[in-house]
């Protein structure tokens, strides 16, 4: 991250952590989402629990590095840009903390024969979810880097839009009760919601690279 924070490594650190937390964010939902299609209910709230935990942890972070960046009168120039990034990635870490959460309140029952494509939903949101952070490690650090990653986020929020379009096509082709076909959709849409997310973040972060190179 040195080529905004060359003198002050200890706002890279937290912002290194913050993204850290970013990622196990994705990896507890993605493990999580195993559990409850296995129902192996104790083991899904247990990691319920950490991905709260990890997102006080992260929104903690976040407002410690925000005053630091104003206070300090940190990187003037690009300041606004960082902001927002982590902003932005904060709601990405608040979107996965709230759908696991709607799992454990709202118990939604998927068939046990769609579970393979509610997994594809959720895995390619949390790889999307995971490209993002590349990219915005990449903007720190090598901006030549950043549109690769860019790409792949886009790449998997495709292939998100994809699964759940297939999910829901499923599930409304079925003899369930209507309110039931309603369930499974939303679902499916706040799972596919992570990977836009996401996506949104990158948009942002493709502006701030180009405001870079000028």
């Amino acid at each position: 991250m040195s080529l905004l924070f060359k003198k002050n490594k200890q706002t890279e650190a937290q912002i290194d952590e913050f993204l850290d937390l970013v990622i196990k964010g994705g990896l507890i939902f993605k493990q999580a989402v195993r559990y409850y299609l296995q129902g192996r209910i104790e083991e899904f709230e247990g990691h319920l629990k950490e991905l709260s935990d990890t997102e006080e942890k992260g929104d903690e972070l976040r407002r410690q590095i925000e005053t630091k960046l104003y206070l300090r009168t940190l990187i003037p120039e690009s300041r606004g840009d960082v902001l927002g990034l982590l902003e932005s990635s904060d709601k990405v870490l608040n979107q996965t903390t709230e759908t696991l959460m709607q799992l454990s309140v709202e118990c939604p029952v998927i068939p046990e024969d769609l579970h393979p494509l509610f997994i594809d939903i959720s895995d390619y949101a949390v790889s999307a979810e995971e490209g993002m952070v590349k990219a915005i490690r990449a903007y720190f650090r090598d901006l030549a880097a950043v549109r690769d990653h860019v790409n792949k986020v886009l790449f998997y929020r495709k292939e998100a839009n994809k699964s759940a379009e297939k999910f829901k096509r499923a599930v409304f082709s079925r003899d369930l009760r209507h309110s039931h076909k309603i369930h499974l959709r939303y679902f499916a849409y706040h799972v596919e919601l992570i990977a836009e997310e996401a996506e949104d973040v990158c948009d942002r972060l493709s502006i701030a690279t180009i405001k870079r190179y000028i």
